[in-house]
């Protein structure tokens, strides 16, 4: 997910730099959703691995 966010804002950088102000804009907010969303799943599976492997070992 965060290889995505990546990529997205790439293009929104590109497409800013050319001058396309909305196509742009809606890659760069697509991104900045990505990255947070991987950074909140990320840290939601290292919490329940974390309290899974206390439980198991």
């Amino acid at each position: 997910m965060i290889k995505w966010a990546i990529i997205f804002a790439i293009i929104g950088l590109i497409a800013g730099a050319l001058g396309f102000g909305g196509i742009g804009g809606a890659a760069i907010g697509v991104a900045k959703f990505l990255f947070w969303a991987g950074i909140i799943i990320a840290a939601i599976l290292f919490l329940l691995g974390m309290t899974i492997a206390k439980k198991v070992a």
